[in-house]
């Protein structure tokens, strides 16, 4: 393997790495926080593929662009959460895991077929935007996508947006709070009702935003969500239930096994992810990271 091939591979792994991270923030708040285990999850990246797919020419008509798609996209996918979160969600704190496991499948079975009747069941795609529909030179036969650049970018950003929301503000010393010790932070006066609405739809919104800025690379299609649920289950175990650093290690950790597995063991790829798993369980039980 030559550096220019290195190079593309390690920048494919990277931004593999920070979207599966996306995705996966949003289960570990979920899961760590509010001890709801989510199947629906891989549901939300679907559905922030598909509101890319549906709303993009409804904004162009309107006269805007990628990034009032991408706005439009992540408010709507933060009602979705909080709606969802009132609707169903509330109703499982105090349930046993299979009642959890049971109605967040019949949420996976619902978004499918409300995406067949409203979608369809054919495979779309997503342009980028022209300005970043470019590539860019690596060495003299070598190019790299300037979306899959601005994909890392964008993840980056979000990284930093939700390292400060968690240690620097008022709602994230309340999500600390209410992870390490839920009754005496209800004790404190933290409405705990609201917190976990506000974190579930912050959970919602992640997964959504990485699906729709994945679209464009991924294409849109039925059950998509369903690889991506699985990935993250393994991200949030291995970063330590609850961690979000440990969740972003584990991430780009994955990234790498998966792509450069991928180059090197083709034949091996799909099951390396897991051996990692297994080693890393072995070695640290609880996760890279503990909570928070």
């Amino acid at each position: 393997m030559d550096l220019a091939t290195f190079l593309i591979q390690s920048l494919n792994a990277v931004q593999y790495g920070l979207l599966l991270f996306l995705v996966a923030s949003g289960l570990t708040l979920i899961f760590g926080i509010m001890g709801i285990i989510n199947l629906a999850h891989g549901s939300f990246y679907m559905l922030g593929a598909y509101l890319a797919f549906g709303l993009g020419p409804v904004v162009e008509r309107m006269g805007g662009g990628f990034g009032l798609t991408l706005l439009v996209g992540l408010v709507l996918s933060l009602a979705i959460g909080a709606l969802l979160e009132w609707c169903f969600f509330s109703f499982l704190y105090q349930r046993d895991h299979l009642q959890q496991v049971l109605m967040t499948y019949g949420l996976i079975l619902v978004f499918e077929e409300l995406r067949s009747l409203i979608a369809g069941n054919d495979v779309h795609g997503v342009s980028p935007p022209p300005w970043l529909a470019g590539s860019i030179s690596l060495g003299e036969t070598m190019t790299y996508p300037v979306y899959r650049l601005f994909i890392s970018a964008v993840c980056l950003a979000l990284i930093v947006a939700l390292h400060l929301l968690l240690s620097r503000t008022r709602l994230g010393m309340q999500v600390r709070a209410g992870a390490s010790n839920r009754p005496m932070a209800q004790a404190m006066g933290i409405d705990i009702a609201r917190l976990y609405r506000v974190v579930f739809a912050i959970g919602v919104a992640l997964a959504a935003f990485a699906g729709m800025i994945a679209a464009p690379v991924s294409s849109v299609y039925p059950n998509m969500g369903a690889q991506v649920l699985i990935v993250c289950f393994v991200v949030v175990v291995i970063g330590g239930i609850g961690s979000i650093r440990g969740a972003l290690i584990a991430a780009l950790l994955v990234g790498f096994v998966d792509t450069f597995g991928k180059v090197f063991f083709p034949s091996l790829a799909g099951a390396l992810v897991y051996v990692a798993m297994a080693m890393i369980l072995l070695w640290k039980p609880q996760g890279l990271v503990k909570q928070f």
